[in-house]
């Protein structure tokens, strides 16, 4: 079974190699993102998710995986962070408060059935002060993310509390993709 890569983000193909997946290929999926209305978080993260993995054309002897990353803010869902006055309004809004980060994965294997998990992390931030918070957008890292931050870079000094999952943060929960792959037939070391 070969694996297809449904997503654009070169992190999402960073943290399959660390469970031993490598893609034949990788295709940028485009749907329509935009939430739905009265859509709770958990729902429009995995409703994404299918939608990227169906959008992609596979072969027979090819698996997809996709995966959403959404941030949620009590049930209210948060943008990405398409400039840097979102993104400043983001981490505003995520100062000293806990947030949800949820990470939705969906597997298309040879029966063509959608296969799904949703890892759901709370993430706590420090207060952070106006200052921090423009050195932060001076840094450029977390720009275009989900929330505004990238947990693997500098943002992860904000992080004062994270239950679930790390990786699932950063865009792909790897406990959880591991399982629905291996499900699905692709063969892991």
């Amino acid at each position: 079974m070969n694996l297809v890569l449904a997503s654009s983000s070169p992190r999402r193909c960073d943290l399959l190699a660390r469970i031993g997946a490598v893609p034949v290929r990788v295709v940028s999926p485009d749907i329509d993102e935009s939430p739905l209305k009265d859509e709770a978080p958990r729902a429009y993260a995995l409703r994404l998710a299918i939608a990227k993995a169906r959008a992609v054309p596979r072969a027979d002897d090819e698996i997809v995986l996709a995966g959403d990353t959404t941030i949620a803010l009590g049930r209210r869902i948060l943008p990405p962070a398409d400039t840097l006055d979102i993104q400043r309004d983001l981490l505003g809004k995520l100062s000293g408060r806990r947030h949800h980060c949820l990470s939705a994965i969906c597997v298309i294997g040879p029966d063509g059935k959608p296969r799904t998990r949703v890892a759901d992390t709370v993430v706590a931030f420090k207060r952070l002060t106006p200052q921090e918070i423009e050195r932060y957008l001076d840094c450029g890292e977390g720009l275009g993310k989900a929330g505004g931050y990238a947990i693997q870079g500098r943002a992860e000094a904000f992080v004062r509390f994270l239950s679930g999952s790390h990786s699932g943060v950063v865009g792909l929960p790897l406990f959880e993709t591991r399982a629905l792959l291996e499900s699905a037939g692709i063969v892991l070391g």
